[in-house]
């Protein structure tokens, strides 16, 4: 989800920079809700990697119209492959020193080393590598739809899972804001992850897909996030909110904006490795600090 939200602008960029240019987007089917209803993307060809007809499918559907050129923002080996197999002119990625996995720059035929910090500029300057003379900041998200019910008054919407275990913040932490808000605290996540949300006493648990999160977010007062995607989507949105960062960079990976603040431990060191256990430096950030810090935001001016 995050990776899709932080190349939004790029996207946009390149479709605003060239006129009549057609753009096609390969997003895998559980995310391709966030790219309902965009103006700038003229088609979305679904990446089925569930089987081999389906990529057979996906393939054919990439190679229907020929391509003048394509752009790999994602720097991964199934990214670069997706991307090859448009068998476009030109193919577009960042230098071998900053894509994900560095295999994957050698199908690139251009490469761009960026001398941005945070992720969405890294993509915009792929994009203007490409031909984006005119970048756009803005993040085309669609309007999502009511899954569940939600508290009819002001909320805050927490999404506790991410990517990997060492970047959530710990479930009792959740429990002791639930206490201390003068609101409910909803806490959001997929049908899976309903007996985690259980843990969290206190608190008013919303179970939905993408669609219901894109609601929730929405009608949130404010959003307490960690690095994962569902904070991604509240900054791309504007929300105000506390994003809480531990062993991942929010130089590079943090809230794009300034709606939400961002709290990390000065101890925190910078790791990508995907460890099982929640990092200290979560651990450090206490529910005490997130709450003044949501206090604040929701001052009235």
């Amino acid at each position: 989800m995050g990776d899709i939200i932080h190349t939004l602008p790029a996207v946009a960029s390149l479709k605003h920079s060239i006129p009549g240019s057609h753009v096609t987007w390969v997003v895998e089917p559980q995310w391709e809700p966030l790219l309902a209803g965009n103006p700038y993307v003229d088609e979305r060809v679904l990446l089925d990697r569930d089987s081999a007809t389906g990529l057979l499918r996906s393939r054919r559907d990439l190679q229907r119209e020929p391509f003048d050129f394509a752009v790999d923002f994602q720097g991964l080996m199934k990214s670069a492959l997706v991307a090859s197999t448009a068998n476009a002119a030109r193919l577009y990625g960042f230098d071998s020193s900053q894509v994900r996995e560095t295999a994957a720059a050698i199908f690139y035929t251009n490469r761009t080393l960026s001398t941005a910090s945070h992720v969405v500029d890294r993509n915009l300057d792929l994009a203007r590598a490409a031909g984006a003379a005119n970048p756009l900041i803005v993040f085309p998200i669609p309007a999502g739809e009511p899954e569940q019910p939600l508290p009819e008054g002001e909320f805050v919407l927490a999404c506790p899972l991410a990517g990997w275990s060492s970047k959530q913040w710990p479930l009792e932490s959740y429990t002791q804001l639930a206490k201390r808000l003068k609101m409910p605290l909803v806490v959001n996540g997929p049908a899976y992850a309903a007996e985690t949300l259980d843990k969290i006493d206190g608190a008013y648990r919303h179970i939905s897909e993408l669609p219901g999160l894109i609601y929730a977010t929405r009608r949130a007062a404010a959003v307490v996030g960690v690095d994962s995607g569902p904070m991604h989507l509240a900054a791309a949105l504007q929300k105000p909110g506390v994003a809480i960062f531990g062993p991942t960079d929010p130089e590079r990976n943090g809230p794009y904006g300034k709606s939400m603040q961002v709290l990390r431990s000065p101890d925190a060191g910078t790791s990508y490795k995907r460890h099982t256990e929640t990092d200290q430096s979560m651990r450090a950030i206490t529910p005490g600090e997130v709450f003044a810090a949501l206090e604040a935001l929701l001052q009235p001016a």
